[in-house]
């Protein structure tokens, strides 16, 4: 099947590889970014972020004139719509990068086309998302025009993939396409047969919104128990990795390990719209995130308690990412414990170090934190916090914590 144009809006860490993972499999794929810098690095065939194998893929695909980048929308055959879905101050969904990215598609759209909305959304968005179009263009007949004959299709397909796997994952895993008609779904399913070798399972779009919301929000509540249970176990006196050790002996028990918080646009951002969809319903699911959004104050007060015997302390933070092995910042809590030691200390010598960055992120600068790298940080430190598990920090000679006073927030040193 000839699949035509297809233009993936937003060059992010979802829609960029999803650029590369179609255009590898011949199908001509323009990107489009308001970020000019991200434009141009697509351009020369490079990434602008760190993802494993993910270079190779875009680099062959801009050699072969398969893969280019614009900030402008073009005309192309179907628009994949993959850009941020931050939640506001009430914690609901901001959908206004959804409303610019349909404005922008908009005065491109041609009958046969299929628009297909891959950001994580509350129920309703992509419905919310075909309105905004129908309004745009009523010359042409949409889902909602209750028309016999549908001139643009338009579904949902939620990514669900892991940083650091992604170029794997999109290829291996089941995909679940909502349409808002039965024929949407089917359309919308045949872009994604270009290169997932999953199952695709084709369902309504609001099922599909909900189902990764849910998975999301399933991961967050049993992150909140071990991140509970490592509270527990530190105001009884016990080792928590130990007790994790022992109780996932049980040949049905496997508790999570637990960390400083719970980071990435996903799982800790997606619960909060089922919570604000349904306030009186989501009990569980509001207070696993009160838990895990209040587990970096934690580390905070424990650095703080152990540094107040210490005069003037130095204190060196490993990893600012928000899992292992990738460059992802946001939402991270290793960034907030960051932040709230150089409030809660203010006169420590404050070392922050992150392998896959090349400089101290924006969020941090001016706030007197230095950049490091990780074993001169170890070195000058009175206290060291490991934030994130990465696999750089394997090659950390253990002897040279020693004397110190270490945090080993993700049981690192405790397990390897």
């Amino acid at each position: 099947m000839d699949h035509g144009v297809i233009a993936v809006i937003g060059l992010g860490y979802i829609g960029l590889p999803t650029a590369a993972a179609l255009a590898t499999r011949g199908v001509r794929v323009h990107g489009v970014d308001v970020n000019e810098r991200t434009v141009e690095a697509v351009n020369k065939g490079e990434v602008p972020f760190v993802e494993p194998d993910l270079g190779v893929a875009v680099s062959g695909a801009v050699s072969k004139g398969l893969l280019s980048a614009s900030t402008t929308v073009p005309h192309a055959d179907a628009f994949l719509v993959a850009v941020p879905t931050p939640f506001l101050d009430d914690r609901s969904a901001d959908l206004s990068y959804i409303r610019t990215a349909a404005e922008a598609i908009a005065p491109q759209l041609q009958s046969g086309n299929v628009v297909v909305l891959e950001s994580t959304s509350p129920p309703g968005t992509t419905r919310q998302m075909g309105d905004w179009l129908a309004k745009l263009r009523p010359d042409l007949a949409f889902p909602s025009s209750g028309a016999a004959a549908i001139d643009v299709h338009v579904a949902h397909c939620p990514e669900r993939v892991l940083p650091g796997r992604v170029m794997i994952e999109l290829v291996t895993n089941d995909r679940v396409v909502g349409g808002l008609t039965p024929e949407c779904g089917q359309v919308a399913a045949e872009i994604y047969r270009v290169f997932c070798q999953g199952e695709i399972v084709i369902t309504d779009a609001g099922s599909a919104e909900m189902s990764k919301l849910a998975e999301n929000a399933f991961r967050d509540v049993n992150l909140a128990f071990a991140n509970e249970l490592s509270i527990v176990c530190d105001s009884l006196g016990l080792d928590v990795w130990e007790i994790i050790r022992s109780a996932n002996r049980h040949p049905r028990v496997n508790i999570l390990n637990p960390g400083p918080g719970v980071g990435g646009h996903c799982i800790a951002v997606d619960p909060w719209f089922i919570v604000a969809a349904a306030p009186e319903q989501a009990r569980l699911m509001r207070t696993a995130r009160e838990v895990n959004d209040s587990k970096p104050g934690r580390v905070v007060d424990q650095v703080k308690e152990r540094a107040a015997r210490l005069h003037s302390p130095v204190v060196a933070c490993l990893g600012l990412a928000f899992k292992a092995n990738i460059d992802d910042l946001r939402e991270s809590p290793a960034m907030e414990v960051v932040e709230g030691i150089r409030r809660e200390l203010p006169d420590a010598t404050l070392l922050a170090v992150e392998p896959h960055v090349e400089s101290l992120p924006d969020r941090l600068k001016g706030q007197d934190i230095a950049f490091s790298d990780a074993q001169s940080a170890i070195e000058a430190a009175d206290i060291v916090v490991l934030l994130v598990d990465h696999s750089a920090f394997r090659s950390i000679n253990r002897k040279s914590l020693e004397g110190r006073i270490v945090f080993d927030t993700r049981g690192f040193w405790n397990q390897h």
